[in-house]
Formats: C-alpha cells, structure tokens, sequence
C-alpha cells in the first residue's frame, strides 16, 4: 500500500461516556461503535481547553493554549506556528477539511489546501458555505441561530430557556448541518487518491447546544426511558453556581428538563453515527479503508447534569475535560483494544506524524499514543471572566487524584478519584492528603512556568485561502436574509424579564 490516509472525525462538545463504545445503554452509534470494535479505545483521554476554538488550535499545533496564546473563540493561531495539516501537507498529503473548524478569520490557512465549511458561531455563520448554501435553499437554522447570536437570542422567547434549548430542528434532515457535513466529506472522499496520502477532517457541528436534531432524529429517543449520565444531583453546588450561574441558569434544571434535552443530544449523535456509516461505507467500496487511520473525537464534553449543570464554563470536572477518543490504524500498524493510559488531545497531532513517518516540528509537545513513554499527569486549562479581568482555570489530573485550580492556589480542589469518582469531597485540607496535594500543585506549577506563556492573539486579516473571497458579500446577504425571516418570539411567546442567562462563548 502507498501513503496512509487520514480521517479525522471530529464533533464538537461530545461528552466522552455517551457513544456505546463507552457503555452507554441507550444511546445509538453503531459506526462509531465498529471503528472501536477495529482499533483502540482510549478511556483516560482528555482535552487541554475545553472551548472550541482554542481547542481545535491545540489539536493541530500539539501546543498547550499557554503556549500558541489563542485563548478564546475569538482568536488566531499565530503566523508561522507548526500545525500537523501543514507539515503533512509539506511532505505531499492532499490536505482538506469541511464543517466546523471555527477560526479567525473564517477561511485562516493552517494548513488545508482546501476548506468547505459549515460554522456556528461568530462571524462564521455569515460567511461560511453550509448557510449560503442554506440561504440558496429559502432556509435559515432559527433554532440554531437563536441559541447562538445575541442579537437573535434576545428575541427568544420564554420557552427557549424553559427548554434548555432542546427544540426539534426547523429544518429538514437533508438541510441540517450534519447532512450537509456528510455530504461534503462523501465528495472528497469520492476524490481521494487510491494511491493514498489523503487527510480530511470532518468538523461537525453537533451535539452542541442547541440540541435540534431533525425529525426523525428528533424523537427517537424516549425521555422517560433514559438512564441520566452519572453525576447528577439534586442542587447546584454554591460554589460551582457562584463560580458561573450558568447558560441557562443552573438552578432551574429539573430532571424532567435534562431527560428532555438527553433525548435530542443523544439524536444529534445518533445522526452524526450515521452519517459516519456512510462514510465508512465509502471507504470500503473505493477500497480505502483498510488503508486509513481513522479517528472520532471531540472538543471538549458537557456536564449533562453533572452537578446539576450544563453545557460547560465552570470547574474543570471530568464530563467536561473528558473526551472519547477512538482510532482505528492503518494496515500494518496492530493496535487493538482499551487503552486507560492518560492522554491529552495534543498527543492526536503527533500520533498522526508518527503513523505518516513525519517528523513534529521543534515547539510540539504532544506523545506517540502507540509509544512506550506516556504521561503521568493530564493537564487542561481555561479562561473565565472577562478580557480586561481574565481568570484562569486549571486542571492536574494523576490516575487516581485531580487537583483544580481557580484564579490562585488559594482557591483549590483536591479530589481522590478511587474514592469519589463524582468530585464531590474537596480534600484540600485534609492532612490525609497533603503530601500528593504538594506533588499535584509542584507538576502543575512546572507545567505551566516552563510551558511557555502568552496574550489572546487575533488577526482578522490573517492569510486566508482563496475560498474567502466573497466572505463579505456573504456576511451582508445573509443578515438581511435572516432580518427578514426570523421574527420575534421565534421560540416561545415573548422573552423572559428575570431568566440569569448570561452570554457565553459557545
């Protein structure tokens, strides 16, 4: 065989135990399910920032978010900073991406040759193809919109927050983000050279919030039936509500609301499960698959009722900084099974190096996952508040302890995980477990001070490629499109005069 290909599947704010792979009972995803049953499952995998965009950055450049300095959804990977697309790219992979990449500016090179996107947030969605097209078609993604854009938001009305944003989509399944994804992954799938040395990653949108899956997506899973992932509480803790109130406001979460908005996450998997069938059917008739690496991940998790919470923007508990991992290797490369070994998303990069015969590039700091040296410790990390009062969040995890870290060593946690595998008894001054608080607090320290440090960089007028030339035609045709069409109250009869939401970075 020649070159190995590469298909990076990739969702967006997936918590790691719901697939079926994982153990999940209920909820459906049998093609993701099949590529672990032919590769590796690895159970201790986490994210280094569990937010979109710098996450996706980490990803590529195999670089803590400290260290490349793009903290936000609002921000650009630095000119000239090492990414795995580029340096596949530079040794003669076709490199392509479609869907959610979710950069600044929309079309920022790092190092596909090609871009066909669908975005969700941020000046995206007005510039992207997946809405353009969509306009074309006399649509626009109101539920969707509504949940994401401010300016739509407050034309919201009450039953959007009394849901949770948990609404059947107003689209039909062939018009929804994950169809139209699929589909542009199937057509440069269709291209690719049987000789090998393709990379495509394929950004879905879903299962972030808000949770519209189409019909018949949308009811396929009864409420009343499903089991609520573990974790769930009766009340918001006070100092995770005093930490971040929350998207929606914490404290008006019902175990009747969050079976409600389980029954649509677990929809939008299911259909993304199946849009994955297809492609893994692609690759058998062209006869790729046996010569393709293929990965299914995520960006970050979601609480799901962890501590009776959702979404994500607060302490860095596992369902949050937890991700499923699943690869299955190329031919030649035998690996097969659970991997509980700690790993971090930065390790994807340099695996994929590593599978390629390519070598990193000086300033990446990510492991082989198929090499014998791994980590004792996962680290994440998070900023809070606001850009002139940023508030940084850490996360130190061992195999059996997690130490967090908000705003200063003062304000800490310290969690025996063998013990209480929920996050629920703070040990930090239980002289029990100094010693191992010291040797936490010391890693996380060295981590950080040697790790390199950095500002938020953006650059809306960084290099972009060539498919960003109407980008502004774009943002304007479809504004006055949506002006036009989403009327308010699009979700519920008027909005709320006291709902504690807040507007966060998706």
């Amino acid at each position: 065989m020649g070159r190995p290909n590469i298909l990076l599947l990739h969702a967006d704010q997936h918590r790691w135990d719901c697939l079926g792979c994982y153990g999940n009972p209920d909820v459906k995803t049998p093609a993701i399910d099949k590529i672990a049953t032919e590769g590796v499952r690895y159970t201790n995998h986490y994210t280094v920032y569990p937010v979109c965009t710098p996450s996706r950055y980490s990803l590529f450049s195999s670089q803590y978010v400290h260290q490349h300095s793009a903290w936000t959804n609002r921000s650009t990977l630095p000119a000239g900073t090492a990414t795995f697309p580029r340096l596949l790219r530079q040794a003669g992979w076709h490199t392509a991406a479609v869907g959610k990449m979710h950069f600044t500016p929309t079309y920022l090179d790092v190092g596909f040759e090609r871009m066909v996107l669908a975005e969700q947030n941020g000046d995206g969605r007005f510039e992207d193809d997946y809405h353009t097209w969509l306009m074309g078609q006399g649509y626009v993604d109101s539920v969707d919109l509504v949940d994401q854009v401010d300016a739509f938001r407050c034309r919201a009305g009450r039953t959007y927050y009394e849901n949770f944003g948990a609404f059947e989509s107003n689209l039909p399944k062939e018009l929804h983000s994950t169809a139209w994804i699929t589909r542009q992954a199937l057509k440069e799938i269709g291209n690719w050279d049987v000789q090998g040395g393709n990379l495509l990653m394929v950004g879905y949108i879903k299962p972030h919030h808000p949770f519209d899956p189409p019909a018949p997506y949308s009811t396929m899973y009864d409420p009343q039936t499903i089991q609520i992932p573990s974790g769930y509480i009766p009340e918001v803790l006070p100092g995770d509500f005093a930490n971040h109130p929350g998207f929606f406001d914490h404290r008006t979460l019902t175990e009747e609301k969050l079976r409600r908005v389980l029954a649509m996450y677990y929809g939008t998997i299911t259909q993304i499960d199946d849009g994955i069938g297809e492609i893994l059917a692609l690759l058998r008739k062209r006869n790729l698959y046996d010569n393709t690496m293929i990965i299914y991940t995520s960006d970050h998790g979601d609480y799901l009722g962890y501590h009776h919470m959702l979404l994500k923007g607060n302490y860095l508990y596992d369902p949050l900084a937890r991700i499923p991992l699943v690869v299955k290797y190329p031919a030649g490369i035998k690996a097969l099974g659970v991997d509980e070994r700690l790993c971090e998303n930065i390790d994807l990069g340099a695996t994929i190096l590593s599978v390629c015969n390519c070598s990193p590039a000086g300033g990446m700091c990510g492991l082989d996952l198929r090499g014998s040296v791994r980590r004792e410790y996962v680290f994440s990390e998070g900023q809070y508040g606001t850009d002139d009062s940023p508030c940084i969040g850490y996360m130190l995890r061992s195999g059996r302890y997690k130490l967090l870290v908000n705003g200063s060593m003062e304000n800490a946690m310290f969690f025996d995980l063998e013990k209480d595998p929920l996050e629920l008894c703070n040990e930090i001054g239980n002289p029990a477990y100094g010693w191992e608080v010291q040797r936490h607090r010391d890693a996380l320290v060295h981590r950080v001070l040697f790790g390199g440090t950095g500002r938020n960089y953006v650059d809306p007028c960084a290099a972009q490629l060539p498919e960003a030339k109407d980008v502004q035609s774009r943002f304007w045709a479809l504004q006055d499109f949506i002006n036009r069409q989403v009327e308010p109250g699009a979700l519920g009869d008027r909005p709320p005069s006291d709902s504690g939401e807040e507007s966060v970075e998706s």
